[in-house]
């Protein structure tokens, strides 16, 4: 694909996000009107790996995964969703898991056949990922390294708010193995469902795909259930966000330019007080201010992947995907919501497309880092960097001073 360039998409870009756009109107949206909310829709992800979408997530670069999930959203947000799904959950095993791993999962979720889920979150530990409860002792031990023996541990406690449960058929598990405090301790596995001792409940939320809980009572997981090293699951966990936190970013901002584009139709076609909506000053303010976040957030998350695909090790990534989430997913509240107002009651219909965007616009400020982590995260690395730039400014002076001294001494 022709390289962005910082200030706008490349032809072949342009169409590509045209034809997806089309297929999630055209064949997509058909299939997730026809699921049930709050389960798995098979049929759905089957077209998606039709489709060779799946696929894509797992060989695009940053860029390319937010101009996916993007156009999709702007059409089809169940089709987003449950395309994004999978590659949360599957990517730390495509990054960590064993040739093995790779081999026995990947091939299923690429095809749609095969349904993941990221397992992080737990009922006191959501946005303090580092505070995770879930343990994994080892065979024959009651705790301490979970290189303790290489039969295995057993993992016990809780896992909440986790996307596709109960009805994934796999799990990407962060549990604390006790390495060290916080996030240390933590290690990452791959546990398929018919693991004993594993069982679940799905969770009546405000969302068309299925979140539910998991419960872990002794579930055997051994070495070759690892994904990485033992002690590494949490930087598995944020290799995974730091590439997929700008693309939430993107799902933010293809349900902005979807209720922005409803807006400016409805807005001008609208007869009211002896004109269109669109002539009232008050509503084309409006309506500007709309268009300004979202084109301003559509950069900050192309940026931020452009960042990510440049140097996924350079310590800016983090900040950046942060300030993308925050922004896009931010704006397109304030989008969505305004576009609400603007249409009035029949926005509130049950089918209206307002409707569904004001219920689906609401959970990306929460999950994946909550508005407030992002800010932490921004503010984290903001003063970082200055302390970096104060102590290599003191450096030569600190230094001056030394040799000073000994010159005097001498």
């Amino acid at each position: 694909m022709t390289r962005f360039t910082g200030f706008a998409l490349g032809a072949d870009q342009e169409e590509w996000c045209a034809r997806l756009r089309a297929l999630a109107a055209e064949r997509l949206r058909p299939l997730a009107e026809k699921g049930e909310p709050g389960r798995v829709n098979r049929p759905l992800l089957a077209a998606l790996g039709e489709e060779g979408l799946l696929d894509r997530v797992f060989t695009s670069g940053a860029l390319e995964l937010c101009l996916l999930r993007e156009s999709l959203a702007y059409g089809c947000t169940e089709a987003e969703t449950a395309l994004a799904l999978q590659g949360l959950g599957a990517y730390p095993v495509l990054r960590s898991g064993s040739e093995a791993q790779r081999e026995r999962w990947l091939p299923g979720v690429r095809a749609g056949r095969t349904v993941a889920a990221f397992a992080l979150s737990e009922p006191g530990a959501g946005s303090d990922a580092a505070a995770l409860a879930l343990e994994a002792v080892p065979e024959g031990g009651s705790g301490g390294s979970s290189r303790g023996g290489a039969r295995g541990w057993r993992l016990s406690g809780e896992k909440c708010w986790i996307s596709n449960a109960p009805e994934a058929d796999f799990y990407t598990v962060f549990a604390r193995t006790g390495e060290g405090p916080g996030a240390r301790g933590v290690s990452a596995f791959l546990v398929p469902a018919d693991r004993p001792g594993l069982s679940g409940e799905p969770l009546d939320m405000l969302s068309p795909h299925p979140i539910g809980a998991l419960a872990f009572d002794g579930v055997p997981v051994g070495p070759a259930d690892l994904l990485g090293e033992p002690g590494r699951g949490f930087r598995v966990a944020m290799d995974t966000l730091n590439l997929f936190r700008p693309s939430v970013g993107a799902f933010a901002v293809g349900m902005a330019r979807a209720a922005l584009d409803l807006t400016v139709a409805h807005t001008a076609a609208r007869t009211a007080f002896g004109g269109v909506l669109g002539d009232l000053q008050a509503v084309a303010h409006r309506v500007a201010e709309m268009a300004t976040r979202t084109e301003a957030a559509r950069l900050l998350v192309y940026a931020a992947a452009e960042a990510y695909d440049a140097d996924a090790g350079s310590p800016q990534v983090p900040r950046r995907a942060a300030m993308a989430k925050l922004l896009a997913t931010e704006t397109a509240q304030y989008v969505v919501d305004h576009a609400v107002q603007l249409h009035g009651a029949a926005a509130l219909r049950r089918g209206h497309l307002l409707e569904h965007l004001y219920r689906e616009v609401r959970a990306p400020r929460i999950y994946e880092g909550a508005s407030e982590v992002q800010r932490t995260i921004i503010a984290k690395e903001l003063y970082r960097e200055a302390r970096v730039a104060r102590e290599a400014q003191e450096a030569p002076e600190m230094q001056e001073a030394r040799e000073m001294q000994e010159v005097a001494e001498a």
